[in-house]
């Protein structure tokens, strides 16, 4: 096996989007289309440092194999420019760079179609498509945003976006008083509090991923519900004081366990005041949005 090739299978992050349906693949032929012009030397032939780096970056990947590594580097490249708008993409020459089937590059490209980062036309080939038709609340493209050229108007977007969904959730799911999710609810502010003891970082996190999504399921808002992967994107790809949620503090800690007393009184309003204070935790983010008002 070819050291890239190695490289590829233990490195990078992967999409978790589906694969090509029937009669699918057969949408990426390997010939030349027409129209579909040279470029002289690709894009990737300069990449391997690049891709090295988000590949040891993006090692908690959600899918597995070649494919979903191929989907990763290609998606990384498109979106920080390396592979800019109208570019066209020619499925021999990226299995050739990296290595791997004919296969496994049209079920990538059919991943990045789905993301709005290509489109593949008859007689036109596959080509990148513009920033306008990404879809920009995509996860795999909130996180390759976020490691990027865009990485801070992605994290203050993120930051705006959740002022604006979780102040909201937090105030609905005062209303939906489920005893087993309050409960649960609590138990991940516990956890939150030993790790914090404990100066476990990863702990912490990952309780505090739990409680956010489960605070907005528990909101009752199908469409917001829909969004929950945006706040586990944020908080995922934060990389900087940017909200309270982006690091252990004990300022982060009381404000969640003021959001689950608030919950357990049934009362929308404190739950409200309670999540913007703790999305204001740090003094940078009066620059993004307004502080909360007390009520």
């Amino acid at each position: 096996m070819s050291t890239l090739a190695h490289t590829m299978m233990t490195a990078a992050r992967s999409t978790d989007s589906g694969l090509a349906g029937p009669g699918g693949l057969d949408r990426y032929p390997y010939s030349d289309s027409p129209g579909t012009e040279r470029l002289g030397v690709p894009a990737w032939e300069n990449a391997d440092q690049e891709l090295g780096r988000v590949g040891r970056r993006a090692a908690g990947s959600r899918g597995r194999g070649l494919h979903g590594q191929l989907v990763q580097q290609l998606g990384q490249m498109i979106v920080s420019g390396d592979l800019g708008a109208d570019r066209p993409l020619v499925p021999e020459e990226i299995g050739q760079r990296f290595e791997v089937s004919r296969t496994v590059v049209r079920e990538s490209l059919r991943v990045l179609e789905a993301k709005g980062l290509v489109s593949a036309r008859p007689n036109v080939g596959t080509r990148v498509r513009p920033v306008s038709d990404w879809n920009l609340l995509d996860p795999d493209i909130i996180e390759w945003r976020a490691f990027g050229p865009q990485r801070d108007d992605q994290r203050r977007e993120l930051s705006e976006l959740r002022w604006t969904i979780e102040p909201l959730a937090a105030r609905l799911a005062a209303g939906h008083g489920r005893e087993e999710v309050q409960q649960r609810l609590g138990d991940m502010v516990e956890i939150m509090g030993h790790a914090l003891a404990q100066g476990d970082s990863l702990t912490f996190s990952r309780a505090d991923a739990e409680f956010h999504s489960l605070l907005i399921q528990v909101a009752g808002n199908r469409m917001l519900e829909h969004l929950s992967g945006i706040v586990s994107a944020a908080l995922q790809v934060s990389g900087g004081p940017v909200t309270g949620c982006d690091r252990p503090t004990e300022a982060s800690l009381v404000h969640h366990g003021r959001i689950v007393d608030a919950l357990a009184a049934a009362d929308g309003t404190a739950a409200e005041t309670a999540m913007r204070q703790l999305l204001t935790v740090h003094p940078e983010v009066e620059r993004v949005v307004p502080a909360p008002r007390e009520h």
